[in-house]
């Protein structure tokens, strides 16, 4: 059962949220925020598995409560459900911790497609946020949002390790990432902790993210 925390301050949005993420099975809204600071309060009462944040909440706003949260529970995964793509909501968001970034108006298909994805360790991004993604971290001058690494320890990096990053870079989950590799998911698992470890990295979201920044360095894979 995968137990959700919902984060939105219009009530009629929370509440179609929970009509159809409670007609799953493997599903369960646990909760309801109405604001940023209640958001933070249940997520430490109730330590769900995900929690569906909207970006512009009263109080401590979206981006802020990912910061704290992840910051005291970072286990607890994170996906921005919003209208607003704003450059700096979504870098922030993403710098910050969350899973996927995802924007209101998907089916409802797509929206537990997701929470799964993000369940079992992958991370989803609405497909024009990733070009924005893409084309704001190779711009030189964005350095405050860059994830930077000891660069003895990337090029130490082993060919697995290194696909393995580009895989997580393009939002695949363990399971998937085992398919392409032939690898098992503990396998899979291993070698993300180990890119983690070496890389002094918080987690997926920000190899990810390091991943989008470096492709040129992990071009040298495919040869």
């Amino acid at each position: 059962m995968i137990k959700i925390l919902i984060a939105e301050d219009q009530n009629i949005i929370s509440q179609s949220l929970e009509i159809i993420l409670g007609n799953k099975p493997d599903l369960k809204v646990v909760g309801v925020a109405e604001d940023g600071e209640k958001a933070v309060r249940l997520a430490q009462k109730l330590i769900p598995d995900i929690i569906l944040m909207d970006i512009r909440m009263p109080g401590i706003d979206g981006v802020k409560c990912i910061k704290i949260i992840k910051e005291i529970l970072p286990q607890i995964k994170i996906i921005v459900l919003t209208t607003f793509d704003d450059n700096e909501y979504v870098f922030n968001a993403l710098k910050y911790g969350a899973s996927g970034y995802l924007l209101k108006g998907l089916s409802s298909i797509e929206l537990v497609g997701a929470i799964r994805t993000v369940f079992n360790g992958g991370a989803l991004i609405n497909p024009n946020i990733a070009m924005k993604v893409v084309e704001f971290f190779h711009e030189a001058d964005k350095v405050d949002y860059k994830i930077d690494v000891d660069e003895f320890e990337f090029n130490n990096l082993n060919k697995n390790e290194l696909k393995i990053m580009k895989l997580i870079g393009r939002g695949m989950s363990n399971k998937e990432i085992a398919f392409e590799t032939n690898f098992s998911e503990g396998t899979v698992r291993n070698y993300i902790s180990n890119i983690l470890s070496k890389l002094n990295l918080r987690d997926r979201t920000q190899i990810a993210i390091f991943a989008i920044q470096s492709r040129l360095e992990l071009k040298k894979i495919e040869n």
